[in-house]
């Protein structure tokens, strides 16, 4: 990809309002979007989070009046929710120090220096649910990125109520709060938006060279 092509892509890209509810992700396109999730980076490298694909058409319905009746829930090929967990427990640390020897081998005994500073961190009460979040936006921002690479159209939405979807998801029985929803699948003809110019402050007043 060329810087230009990149530039492309992003200009391209929108908030879309309003989805052709009758076009689906192809199952090869849908994989590498899955992948472009797994590969996002995190705070310590801990992925503190759930990405749950709904494509059920009934589920997302009944997701719709809990998100200010916003179609694109219901509409777009794809609904990502990306749940985050509430309470990050020392299992998790010893799950992820398990799965970094997996990966990359080695020893819990050479790793007890990482360990020591991630038991530190979690002592002090930094891996708190809105640091969890936080990395959920990491995510959306990569996730994002991907789909307008391969000419998806998404639309990020906070507009929900957060204890309403975990209920219809059962995520507070797993530990997991929704931190934000991202429809997923392609714009629809009607949609106005998407022939809009971008509103964007100039470079020259938001990014500084030191």
């Amino acid at each position: 990809m060329s810087p230009a092509d990149l530039l492309s892509a992003l200009e391209w890209r929108y908030a879309t309002k309003c989805f052709d509810a009758s076009r689906k992700i192809s199952a090869d396109i849908w994989t590498a979007l899955e992948q472009s999730l797994v590969l996002t980076p995190s705070s310590f490298g801990l992925q503190p989070w759930k990405f749950i694909i709904i494509t059920d058409g009934l589920l997302r319905e009944q997701i719709v009046p809990h998100a200010w009746n916003q179609r694109q829930v219901a509409d777009a090929s794809h609904l990502v929710v990306m749940a985050v967990k509430k309470n990050l427990t020392v299992s998790d640390l010893d799950g992820f120090i398990h799965r970094m020897i997996e990966v990359r081998g080695g020893t819990p005994e050479a790793l007890a220096g990482y360990r020591k500073m991630l038991d530190g961190s979690h002592a002090q009460g930094y891996m708190t649910e809105e640091w969890a979040k936080k990395q959920a936006y990491i995510a959306l921002g990569q996730f994002m990125a991907a789909c307008a690479m391969l000419r998806i159209d998404t639309c990020p939405m906070e507009g929900f109520v957060p204890s309403k979807v975990d209920e219809l998801l059962g995520l507070s029985q797993q530990g997991l709060t929704t931190a934000v929803l991202c429809p997923a699948g392609y714009r629809s003809v009607e949609d106005r938006y998407a022939s809009l110019p971008k509103v964007r402050y100039a470079a020259s007043q938001v990014i500084e060279h030191r």
